[in-house]
């Protein structure tokens, strides 16, 4: 996670080139309006997501540009993710599954539109994140060592660690009033302005990247390290991180408006429906609860592990590393399956809420049908191309450093199936307001990540433990799919439409392993011809890139993939207008 996605770590982690409206508020078409509806809708959002994690890409390879990825790097990672931590374990969780469907609801029930209780919702948040983002800031040392023993117990990493972490710590305020915002722009069918305004963060933190760029050149030149980097570069840096959230959540106000919202704190909250949202997200708050501590698990480790690795002169292999890779591997959640589903979920509330298990049934289908269209073939693609996609990227911190990312980045790949197949399933449970399930199956996802991810610290080599634990998030989720289809399926009668599920995943993979071979040998060519730098990168990326989408489709086609058929249909026709 990191300050540019506030979305729990179940759903990145998770951020419409829709057409301008009056006002500047962009709008999506409203989600039950069928199959077509839910596409438009999700194209509409994916623009905006794609756009916010191409400028998130931009940041991230500048950052390891600026700071490298050793122990400097790593106390910024640390400090940009311990705020989202926070945010998700406290109020995060509840807000992106739980008051979706009540919003929903008191539009539908309340006299006002729902205005008066989305005004509690957002006056409560702001009074308990506000607190929370003080507190924060005084704890800020015990936080680090929470992280990073191996961080705290370097007396030069600890103190740049805290000082990047106190300047970033107030962002959690924002990242709440931000979510509050969007979650009441959704339930009124405006999809564009959470997915459009994270863009503008990623803008101010690349330009406060670009001055420390300026000031003291890369990471390659400026040999900065956790003891040498000066106060007012740490300065610059926190603040730049502050400003890019507090820009993101000012930015929702003008779509508020102009849906005709308007802001007016409450503090009658006693009596109107947020006790039993409270209560329904106490479960909520329980699974991200469990999430984070596999997190914990693996920010302790990775740091350990890569700083290891780096005296043995193995670079970036460490926790940034490990987040860069995490953070490519999450885009096509965030673009597609969060897309999908966040055009879906006021739909399937509505379908839960009326007790129409037929309904909800068909809508869970076609939102796994519909994201694996394109996840399942882009999975396939980080292990083609894992490599050449992380030397492009981060390759200004060295081809080594970068080709470890590129290891870690191919050991998530498949993984990305499970996890968004797992997002998706969640979100029925969350429908029918059963928070409580969701958290059993999580605590197993994460004990089964951070046991693995334990193992992998003790079994492997520390310049390959790190990968190891990259592999094991994908295994984790897994066998959380397996014990979350079983629960769904009794809830629902035990129909969940496996077949057809199950043919189309089946089918995709087939088509997915010849254009992987494929993809993954052009690139090989063409890096063994043109070398590792950043020229021989990009020709390997693009030229594996498009081997991979025209055997894929090829194949696809010759399979009869409806789902793909429809995809296509859906593009032709866009390009025909």
């Amino acid at each position: 996670m990191n300050l540019g996605t506030v979305a729990p770590k179940g759903a990145p982690p998770g951020e419409e080139a829709p057409p301008g409206e009056e006002g500047g508020a962009p709008a999506a078409p409203p989600a039950s309006g069928g199959g077509g509806g839910l596409l438009k809708s999700s194209a509409i959002m994916a623009a905006g997501t794609m756009v916010s994690r191409l400028t998130g890409f931009v940041r991230s390879a500048m950052i390891v540009a600026a700071l490298g990825a050793s122990a400097l790097g790593d106390s910024y990672q640390l400090a940009i993710t311990l705020p989202t931590m926070i945010y998700v374990l406290t109020v995060g969780g509840g807000l992106n599954s739980v008051f979706v469907p009540q919003l929903v609801r008191a539009m539908k029930e309340d006299g006002d539109g729902g205005e008066a209780y989305a005004n509690r919702l957002l006056t409560l948040v702001a009074v308990i994140l506000g607190t929370l983002a003080v507190a924060s800031v005084f704890a800020a040392p015990v936080l680090v060592r929470l992280m990073s023993v191996k961080l705290a117990d370097n007396p030069a990493a600890n103190e740049v660690t805290i000082t990047f972490v106190r300047y970033c710590l107030p962002s959690i305020f924002f990242m709440g009033i931000h979510v509050v915002m969007g979650q009441i722009l959704n339930a009124r069918g405006r999809f564009g302005a959470m997915m459009w305004t994270p863009v503008l963060n990623n803008v101010v933190i690349i330009a406060t990247i670009s001055m420390f760029l300026w000031v003291y050149g890369t990471a390659d030149t400026s040999d900065l390290t956790v003891s040498t980097i000066p106060p007012e570069g740490a300065r610059l840096l926190g603040v730049g991180t502050l400003l890019g959230l507090v820009v993101q959540a000012l930015a929702m106000i003008p779509y508020l408006r102009a849906a005709g919202f308007r802001i007016r704190p409450r503090f009658d909250w006693r009596g109107h429906g947020l006790g039993k949202a409270a209560k329904l997200a106490k479960w909520t708050i329980l699974f991200v609860l469990a999430n984070q501590a596999g997190v914990l698990v693996v920010s302790q480790l990775s740091t350990w592990a890569g700083t290891t690795a780096a005296q043995s002169g193995h670079s970036g292999t460490g926790y940034i590393a490990y987040s860069n890779a995490q953070l490519i591997w999450n885009m096509p959640q965030a673009i597609i399956t969060v897309s999908v589903m966040a055009a879906l979920l006021p739909r399937l509330s509505r379908s839960a809420a009326d007790g129409d298990s037929g309904a909800v049934r068909d809508d869970i289908s076609q939102g796994l049908r519909n994201s694996a269209v394109a996840i399942v073939p882009i999975a396939f693609g980080f292990l083609a191309l894992g490599i050449p996609m992380c030397t492009m990227i981060y390759g200004s911190a060295g081809v080594d450093a970068a080709r470890s990312m590129g290891y870690m980045l191919m050991a998530f790949g498949l993984g990305l199936i499970p996890f968004s197949v797992q997002y998706v399933v969640l979100r029925a449970f969350y429908a029918y307001e059963d928070t409580r399930t969701p958290f059993f199956n999580t605590v197993i996802v994460a004990a089964v990540n951070a046991a693995a991810s334990a193992l992998c610290f003790l079994l492997l080599p520390s310049r390959w433990a790190v990968v190891g634990m990259a592999a094991s998030y994908g295994l984790a989720y897994i066998i959380g799919v397996g014990i979350a289809w079983r629960r769904l399926s009794h809830r629902l009668g035990g129909d969940l439409d496996g077949r057809h599920v199950v043919r189309t995943y089946t089918r995709l993979a087939g088509a997915s392993v010849p254009a992987a071979l494929a993809a993954g040998a052009a690139a090989w060519g063409i890096t063994h011809a043109l070398g590792s730098g950043t020229l021989g990168s990009i020709a390997a990326l693009l030229g594996g890139g498009i081997v991979l989408g025209a055997v894929f489709v090829l194949a696809a086609k010759r399979m009869r993939i409806e789902e793909m058929t429809a995809m296509l249909g859906m593009v032709r026709a866009r390009i025909g207008r």
